[in-house]
């Protein structure tokens, strides 16, 4: 039963980390920054996706700054994109959403953003003889602490890689569904135009048959004036 307890509390403390998910709208001529205090030694991982573009392409321009405002990475009109950068500064670091080349067009962007400690998964020193307070020598060995992290440490990485992928597909599927939809309304607007057309056209041939073989319509006057 001790070692269940150690199990969960293993898994509960590998997948800690600030995981945050976010769909924003980006105007024509704007640009939307956000802002997260990082520390030394963690990792941060971004990704993000143009999803919607208006009417214009799925594009973005991206930029990652430190809190002393250098820039660490930088995109210029990318469709999507995932970074990821070791921290070495404490501080407040600027992700941003440059969308001022678009004169017309609102984008509308999804991102992730993960920080975390490298090796976060694994229990320091005191925390793990606090946890293993009261165990006889024969219970520790058993125990066999160090295959319990491995482990621990391999699910966290596949329910991350897991995650990672279940969110690239989401906003796969949201981009492909935006840009169908988009699609769809383009075609019924066309569509409508040319039955319009088609209707006018229509109407016209009928009139200026009708007027032919109509010998006291004004239009058969029109005819004969305008005959060699």
């Amino acid at each position: 039963m001790y070692l269940v307890f150690i199990v969960c509390y293993l898994l509960r403390v590998s997948v800690e980390a600030y995981d945050k998910e976010m769909t924003v709208h980006i105007d024509a001529g704007k640009k939307e920054c956000f802002y997260h205090h990082v520390n030394k030694g963690e990792t941060i991982d971004i990704e993000y996706q143009v999803i919607d573009g208006g009417n214009g392409d799925l594009d973005i321009s991206f930029s990652l700054n430190d809190p002393i405002g250098l820039i660490i990475v930088g995109d210029f009109k990318k469709s999507e994109n995932i970074h990821r950068h070791e921290v070495q500064l404490d501080g407040d670091y600027r992700f941003c959403f440059d969308n001022t080349f678009s004169a017309f067009n609102r984008k509308t962007v999804f991102f992730e953003l993960i920080v975390e400690r490298e090796g976060e998964q694994n229990l320091g020193d005191n925390q793990w003889n606090d946890m293993l307070e009261g165990l006889t020598p024969e219970e520790y060995y058993e125990m066999k602490v160090q295959d319990i992290m491995d482990y621990i440490g391999r699910i966290r990485m596949q329910m991350t890689k897991a995650r990672q992928i279940q969110d690239i597909l989401r906003s796969h599927e949201a981009r492909d569904r935006n840009l169908a939809e988009a699609n769809f309304m383009k075609v019924n607007v066309r569509s409508f135009i040319q039955i319009c057309a088609m209707i006018a056209v229509g109407l016209l041939q009928v009139f200026l048959v009708r007027s032919i073989f109509d010998n006291n319509g004004r239009m058969n006057k029109i005819w004969q004036k305008v005959r060699l």
